[in-house]
């Protein structure tokens, strides 16, 4: 049978995988080996995803960001799911969550493997979830199989709520907002109903098994997590972290690789402590954050009221981040949603790299502000991390030719460009002394996540062409080919 990336790492070797994310990260296939060995650091690979290009989440290395993915009951269709998969990928999204509650799940998780060169993670029991009439019927062999299965169709990483038991649910009472994980709430509701403890919890070494098999990474959820500022921090929370302390350590006695999930909604001055909590329970496993939101008053804006915390978890050490859409509390997300939800992530993740001194991490700020002080417009659309879109606001009020060398832009105008006042007076009279413009990103000892441009993944193995239903399209046209 073959072995996880943990095992192999314990016992000295450095795989294809830990090669390959040794050259995205700039770091020495060595150092990468012994952080996987000791459990600080992942590389979700499924044996079966034939077109994965590797990668890696530990605090050691750049900080990652999720985009999820899925259909629902009420709209979306495999195209439409394959468009914003696409999406994600091109905006630099590091893994792909595929959150599927709609149709034909099994169609686009394995159409999601196929095509993704990103590791693809998802939540089993919304599948179990549809094949019962209510919760309570959910039965332990039922989502063993569902996971299994998932399993074989090559998903890298799967969010398992194992730490929501029995005795936790009392602790939620006097909520705010109750148990707003979809998972942590299916469980509760069969906790509650059959009166027996977590069926992921008493199954979870038969799970461990499964997943060594494939070497499918555990992201322990957190079904517990506050879904307000006025819940963060509250016994329930903290209970279901102290347990998933201790699947983690079951977890990594079955040579499975593990990253725990984390809260939701935090105010931002307790961010840290959350990442520092988490960091001492489960033994320095990475961390994968979704946000947390620093307020609740912002539906529509969410990405940016996220990304405030997202940043703030990355600088106190959480490994990976999970983007959150303007759709966020409000309606499925859309190709556009998916755009920029990974745009403010991606700048979150990329500020906490520059704050906590990852090397190389400033060097493309350094590139882009010499592009703007000398006005090159086109080297600094071609550094923006969304090119497209800085080219489109420049171009909407100058948008001929002539203006991509103008020494001023409709903000300031001629008169009133700051930079050009300063290189006048730099030029007129030789005092003032010239400034350092010589960053060379071809040199750089950056992570390739923080060098442009993003979504810069192997796609090597990937189909350049889908056809569903007798018809062909290519993903980045955003329409059927007839």
């Amino acid at each position: 049978m073959a072995r996880t990336q943990l095992q192999r790492a314990r016992d000295g070797e450095v795989t294809a995988a830990m090669e390959r994310v040794a050259e995205r990260e700039n770091r020495d296939p060595e150092f990468v080996r012994q952080q996987v060995a000791d459990g600080q650091a992942v590389i979700p690979t499924n044996h079966a995803h034939d077109a994965l290009d590797p990668m890696i989440i530990g605090r050691e290395f750049a900080t990652k960001v999720n985009a999820n993915i899925g259909n629902s009951e009420e709209t979306s269709d495999l195209q439409g799911e394959l468009e914003k998969l696409h999406a994600a990928v091109h905006y630099g999204a590091d893994t792909v969550m595929d959150l599927s509650t709609g149709a034909n799940l099994d169609e686009i998780r394995e159409a999601n493997v196929e095509h993704s060169p990103v590791p693809v993670g998802t939540v089993p029991i919304y599948e179990a979830i549809k094949h019962v009439d209510e919760p309570a019927d959910l039965t332990r062999d039922l989502l063993l199989d569902v996971i299994e299965k998932q399993a074989e169709q090559g998903v890298d990483y799967m969010t398992i709520h194992a730490g929501v038991l029995l005795e936790h649910l009392p602790l939620t009472d006097g909520r705010k907002t109750g148990i707003v994980s979809r998972g942590g709430s299916i469980l509760a509701r069969w906790i509650e109903e059959n009166g027996r403890q977590n069926p992921l919890y008493t199954g979870f070494e038969e799970i461990c098994e499964i997943f060594a098999e494939h070497d499918v990474t555990f992201s322990l959820g957190d079904g517990l997590r506050p879904g307000s500022l006025a819940d963060a921090g509250d016994e329930a929370q903290f209970a279901e972290l102290d347990t998933l302390g201790e699947l983690t350590r079951t977890a990594r006695d079955h040579g499975v690789q593990v990253m725990v999930e984390g809260p939701g909604h935090v105010p931002m001055d307790r961010v840290a402590d959350n990442v520092e909590r988490q960091q001492e329970v489960c033994d320095g496993a990475p961390f994968y954050v979704l946000g947390p939101l620093v307020t609740d008053v912002a539906p529509g804006y969410d990405h940016i009221t996220s990304a405030i915390g997202a940043a703030e978890a990355g600088r106190a050490g959480a490994a990976m981040l999970c983007y959150v859409t303007p759709k966020e509390h409000l309606g499925l997300p859309d190709r556009e949603d998916v755009r920029d939800g990974l745009a403010a992530y991606r700048i979150a993740a990329h500020a906490a790299d520059v704050a906590t001194g990852l090397p190389g991490a400033r060097d493309w700020d350094d590139a882009l502000s010499e592009a703007r002080y000398a006005f090159d417009w086109r080297r600094q659309f071609d550094l923006a991390l969304d090119p497209q879109r800085a080219q489109e606001y420049h171009d909407q009020t100058l948008p001929g030719d002539n203006y991509k060398q103008a020494r001023f832009c409709s903000m300031c105008g001629v008169e009133f460009c700051s930079m050009r006042i300063d290189q006048d007076a730099r030029d007129a009279d030789g005092e003032m002394s010239a400034l350092d413009d010589e960053t060379d990103l071809d040199d750089s000892p950056a992570a390739e996540a923080n060098l442009p441009p993003v979504g810069t993944h192997d796609t090597s193995g990937v189909p350049e062409e889908i056809e569903i239903n007798g018809v062909t399209f290519t993903p980045d046209q955003g329409h059927a080919d007839d």
